[in-house]
């Protein structure tokens, strides 16, 4: 399993980012996509989520209405939007894939494959 990132990177207050992470060797359409998050010290927190069939998606309450997740199965990418940038949202992003997640969308353990991180600083 490979994953490629990009998208981090420096921004100040009330701008945007977008991050991406293509996935190659598995069934990238038939696995839950998720972002998480973590800075030192803290456990990884959970941001977003996609189904499968991209029905239902899950956000955090701290990123609701200012985060959206797509994903594109043809090219086989996890996308999070990141609008209303803030200082509290600085951290190490992650993105993974899920065989089965059920209502455990928040749980790291659940997900089998991980993108190594990217930093998201959110400074003036």
């Amino acid at each position: 399993v490979q994953v490629v990132e990009s998208g981090g990177g420096l921004v100040q207050p009330g701008g945007s980012l977008t991050l991406s992470c293509t996935f190659s060797g598995f069934d990238f359409e038939d696995y839950a996509l998720g972002w998480f998050r973590q800075t030192p010290g803290k456990e990884r927190e959970a941001v977003s989520s996609i189904t499968s069939s991209e029905i239902s998606k899950y956000y955090a309450d701290s990123v609701k209405g200012r985060f959206t997740i797509s994903r594109d199965n043809a090219e086989k990418t996890l996308y999070l939007q990141m609008n209303s940038l803030k200082p509290d949202d600085t951290a190490v992003y992650f993105c993974a894939a899920a065989w089965a997640l059920g209502s455990t969308w928040n749980t790291a353990s659940k997900y089998n494959y991980w993108g190594r991180g990217l930093q998201v600083t959110v400074s003036s």
